[in-house]
């Protein structure tokens, strides 16, 4: 039951710290600034149901796909590790490349609205090249069917999560503040960098064994 939980909490927290869905919230705040509040919500649910499939998508296919390529897993945790380490990094100094916001002079239909919502705000703006690194090395590493399921519920989590912090992006902006989203992206930098040393140490540990046995 202990090592469920640990397992679970794990899953969570890299999910959660990868995907960040406040650093979307002003891309989706400028996306969504001149429609109403349930255009914003279904554009809301459309991201957040586009990152929940991708997700799934390459926890369930990552592992076939980097097979293909002769890519191990042991080489994506490494490449996945320097990767958090660079956001989380970027994160910790204030800085964000996913916190885009559209031009005024950026004006879009509502068909064009929609298609934003699947790309760039569900992938890769939600669902980047670092959530599916986590998905694909968590999945490769749940032995059992109970971490398979507390992954499948640690995902659906972190996809709620983030359609409630886009419908509530506008709110959020002026609860916190500038220097409240500044904070927690301080926050998150941290923990991901945590993150990444545990991931980069895991996937370099394999190739020292090899390397002292030849």
């Amino acid at each position: 039951m202990k090592e469920s939980l640990t397992y679970f909490l794990f899953a969570l927290t890299s999910l959660f710290t990868i995907v960040n869905p406040l650093s979307a919230m002003p891309f989706f705040t400028s996306l969504t600034q001149e429609s109403d509040s349930e255009f914003s919500r279904l554009i809301a649910l459309r991201a957040a149901l586009a990152a929940f499939c991708a997700m799934l998508f390459f926890a369930i296919s990552g592992k076939f796909v980097f097979s293909f390529f002769n890519v191990s897993v042991d080489g994506l945790k490494v490449v996945g590790g320097v990767l958090f380490f660079i956001n989380g990094y970027d994160l910790l100094q204030g800085r964000d490349s996913r916190t885009k916001s559209l031009s005024a002079g950026e004006k879009m239909d509502i068909q064009d609205v929609k298609i934003r919502a699947i790309t760039p705000l569900a992938i890769p703006l939600i669902c980047g090249p670092g959530t599916i690194t986590v998905m694909t090395v968590m999945m490769h590493d749940s032995t059992t069917l109970t971490h398979r399921l507390l992954l499948f519920l640690a995902t659906v989590l972190v996809s709620v999560a983030t359609y409630f912090v886009l419908v509530s992006s506008k709110r959020i902006t002026r609860l916190i503040g500038e220097s409240g989203q500044k904070v927690f992206f301080r926050l998150m930098g941290l923990i991901l960098m945590m993150i990444a040393v545990e991931y980069f140490f895991n996937g370099l540990s394999p190739y020292v064994h090899r390397m002292i046995k030849s």
